[in-house]
């Protein structure tokens, strides 16, 4: 007879650790923790990676439960943040946008009109608050299901790998 073990299911589960985001460097991969740590303490779950209407990925997006949406820009190095013009794009998908980069990168190489968070793999601060430009009603729903999809995908795939085809 075939016996379902829940509790052994759940017990597995919990134990699954997701393999390491190999897009990212090492230092790309500390300011995410450190800055996850800080918006949770903000009241902010955070997706990483998350793919945008407009075809881009945004490196951190944040949502709490006013339904407020944060994007945050991940930058390891000055080459880095020279490299990539694509940021302005994420203003359409949020409330506030972020630069996140480590204390040996200058404030003064990052936009004004952003918020910039000092961050390492332990923690953050917020160095300076991002202005608020509120999204449309339409564009914060279609954001919101984009999290909530990405955020439910990636802890099915956690708990059942077998049970996801890509």
């Amino acid at each position: 007879m075939f016996r379902l073990d829940l509790d052994a299911m759940e017990s597995n589960a919990v134990q699954k650790i997701p393999p390491p985001d190999l897009r990212q460097s090492e230092t790309a991969l500390a300011i995410a923790r450190g800055t996850t740590r800080l918006l949770r303490s903000h009241g902010f779950a955070c997706v990483s990676e998350l793919p945008l209407p407009s075809g881009r990925r945004a490196d951190l997006v944040a949502l709490n439960e006013r339904g407020e949406i944060w994007i945050v820009e991940i930058k390891s190095s000055m080459a880095d943040l020279r490299a990539d013009q694509k940021w302005p794009d994420y203003r359409l998908h949020c409330d506030r946008l972020f630069f996140a980069f480590t204390q040996d990168l200058p404030c003064e190489i990052f936009p004004a009109d952003c918020g910039l968070i000092v961050a390492d793999g332990y923690g953050a601060h917020m160095h300076c608050e991002a202005p608020e430009h509120k999204l449309p009603a339409a564009t914060r729903k279609v954001m919101m299901l984009r999290f909530a999809l990405a955020a439910a995908g990636r802890l099915g795939r956690l708990i059942d790998p077998q049970g996801f085809v890509e």
